[in-house]
């Protein structure tokens, strides 16, 4: 690993860490920097999952500590996105990588939508919803987001907190809490999937973690301020750049060590 792979690590991973804890949608991000610098999009997909795990035991402790984090239906949720998660890994590590990439393009534009209008500022708490037992359409829904982030883990936040909000009756400071306890509960399942097939480069993964968990820190103590406004376009950006080189349009690659002609890899 170089300097410039070092730094671009670390310090995208400070923004994917704070946006993930703050709502979702960072993955865009990490997912996209580690293609970028040369990974297959299903180590990609799996090194993610290394700073996604680390990511959220700092979210989680923070959380805890400031008296926000409802432990019981966050766990109660877990058990349903566990499963689906696990699921999920499995389909997105016997995917064929070149049908991958072409996934991944394609949601990452989906996810536009996502970013550019910000689903969740029209999402509102129902305390009537909160005092009473999750529903089981809510675990079937949680089944299914589960699914998602084994998969991609791409925007998953955004699901979650809907699911959490109006499935739960949170308002977005305590959804935020859940949602983070919840990526904690199936991040381990997850990672052993993609292990057990060789799906992580975990230098890639350690690295981008320490910046990960110093996103993590300082968004989960900003709470549902409004802290990733100012990164919007630069998701939208980057979005625009990873889908270009998943349909090959270019490579990001050969334009960021025009010299050597390749990256470190591993």
């Amino acid at each position: 690993m170089n300097l410039a792979e070092l730094l671009i690590l670390i310090l995208s991973g400070v923004v994917v860490g704070f946006i993930n804890t703050l709502a979702g949608g960072g993955s865009i991000i990490s997912l996209s920097i580690l293609i970028m610098l040369g990974l297959p999009a299903t180590v990609a997909n799996g090194t993610n999952r290394v700073a996604i795990a680390l990511q959220n035991v700092v979210a989680v402790s923070s959380f805890k500590q400031q008296k926000v984090l409802e432990i019981r239906k966050a766990l109660y949720l877990s058990i349903p996105a566990i499963f689906g998660s696990i699921v999920g890994a499995w389909i997105a590590v016997d995917i064929n990588e070149a049908v991958f990439e072409k996934a991944i393009g394609i949601i990452m534009l989906v996810m536009l939508i996502f970013v550019l209008f910000k689903p969740q500022q029209y999402i509102y708490g129902r305390a009537e919803i909160s005092e009473k037992p999750v529903r089981w359409g809510t675990y079937v829904a949680f089944f299914f987001i589960g699914i998602y982030a084994g998969f991609i883990h791409m925007g998953v936040g955004y699901f979650l907190l809907a699911g959490i909000v109006l499935g739960a009756g949170y308002d977005l400071v305590k959804a935020n809490a859940i949602k983070v306890l919840i990526i904690l509960a199936y991040a381990p399942f997850t990672l052993v999937v993609f292990f057990l097939h060789h799906e992580i480069n975990w230098i890639f993964g350690l690295v981008m973690a320490l910046g990960n968990m110093l996103g993590a820190w300082l968004a989960s103590r900003m709470a549902v301020k409004k802290g990733v406004n100012f990164v919007k376009w630069v998701i939208v950006l980057v979005i625009l750049m990873t889908s270009a080189q998943m349909f090959g349009i270019y490579d990001f690659k050969s334009l960021l060590f025009p010299l050597t002609g390749q990256a470190a890899m591993h």
